[in-house]
């Protein structure tokens, strides 16, 4: 008897456990949900917003309307929400606290997840614009238009530029002058694609230049031509750069400088030290490397007076850079004097200091053993706090 009334107890609470299971899958089923999109007339997603839900259908205007549930729209236009209790709603988009599209007829079975979105580029919600909003949305769309336009164009002009510039410093000159050639006809007021295009020009020179002397041709015209195309080049972005609402003096030093190369290689040492110059005032913030670059330019050519010159300037600059003083002491070296009865070697005013200041700043510099020894050489004694130089770091 006990064990029947036991096996009564068993499938009444087993059955108890399918009602009650079979009453949470109800309950699981008996609210639905809704997700959708939203984008405004011109095909863009409305990035910020609510999408709501009523069942109130009396209401005398959106403002006094009662909403039984309010649903975010993310920043892609998207939206979704859960837990909502069957029935036939009016979904409304709202956007800056106004109403802007609506759904009058959305009806949520328990269990389903509806899909309603709100195209506002649909034919029907233009046509019930007024004229006035027609004619905004209308410069809307120009204006999207142009700028979706320059967006892509600078995409390409951006693309063309790192690939230009990663083919210069591969040596695929020919590659980067094409692609140059290209962003400079897209875009002929843009200073920074014909300072690139001059950079691959002035490789390509440099290079050809390179195979004209191993062949022993001291003149060639071609190798003329291929500077005076990059000298081109830089005036151009020189002028363009200057003619632009908002200068940039970066594109102005670099321009300016890289001028200065290619007239310096041509054999135009004026040119290319009035380019140097410019490009110093262009970018005082560089100002030292600029006016490096002249002295050096003028030291290689042999006009030691103007390359010491150039180099007090580079100095003035800035103090720290240690081959300024190596070009002063080299220019200023030329007119040491050695005394005919002595021997003895007097080297001009500065000479000394430069090459000294050259060993504190750079004690293991490519040009430190060298100085040391025109120091030996002179007479003078190299200074014992960097005549070990740093030890090597590890």
């Amino acid at each position: 008897m006990k064990q029947r009334v036991r096996n009564i107890t068993s499938t009444l609470a087993a059955a108890l456990l399918v009602i009650f299971a079979m009453t949470a899958s109800a309950l699981a089923q008996a609210t639905g949900s809704i997700h959708g999109h939203v984008n405004n007339p011109i095909g863009q997603p409305v990035a910020q917003g609510q999408v709501k839900l009523s069942t109130d259908r009396t209401a005398a205007d959106e403002k006094s309307r009662k909403y039984q549930y309010t649903f975010d729209i993310d920043t892609a236009g998207d939206y979704k929400g859960t837990d909502i209790t069957p029935g036939n709603y009016i979904a409304v988009v709202y956007a800056e606290g106004k109403s802007i599209d609506f759904n009058d007829n959305v009806t949520i079975a328990a269990g389903e997840d509806k899909t309603v979105s709100f195209d506002m580029s649909r034919k029907e919600y233009i046509d019930k614009m007024t004229p006035e909003e027609k004619k905004q949305l209308e410069e809307f769309k120009k204006k999207n238009a142009e700028v979706m336009a320059g967006n892509k164009q600078i995409a390409n002009l951006n693309a063309l530029l790192t690939q230009a510039r990663s083919d210069t410093k591969a040596g695929n000159f020919d590659a980067a002058i094409t692609a140059m050639q290209q962003a400079t006809t897209q875009k002929p007021d843009e200073g920074i694609l014909w300072v690139a295009l001059g950079d691959a020009q002035l490789g390509s020179a440099d290079a050809a230049a390179k195979v004209a002397k191993a062949a022993g041709k001291a003149n060639d015209p071609d190798v003329a031509a291929k500077y005076t195309a990059a000298a081109t080049s830089y005036k151009k972005a020189i002028d363009d750069n200057a003619a632009s609402k908002k200068p940039s003096p970066e594109t102005a030093g670099a321009a300016y400088n890289q001028l200065g190369q290619s007239l310096a290689k041509s054999g135009d040492l004026k040119g290319a030290s009035d380019a140097y110059e410019q490009a110093a005032k262009a970018q005082p913030a560089s100002a030292g490397m600029y006016y490096f670059n002249e002295a050096a330019t003028l030291y290689n050519s042999g006009k030691t007076d103007e390359a010491a010159v150039a180099a007090d300037k580079a100095i003035a600059a800035d103090p720290k850079r240690a081959d300024a003083y190596y070009i002063k002491g080299q220019s200023l070296i030329q007119k040491a004097s050695v005394d005919p009865k002595t021997q003895k070697i007097t080297a001009p005013p500065g000479t000394v200091e430069a090459y000294q200041t050259y060993l504190e700043l750079a004690p293991d510099g490519p040009r430190a053993e060298e100085v040391k020894g025109i120091l030996t050489g002179i007479g003078e004694s190299v200074k014992s706090s960097y005549k070990a130089g740093k030890p090597a770091k590890k």
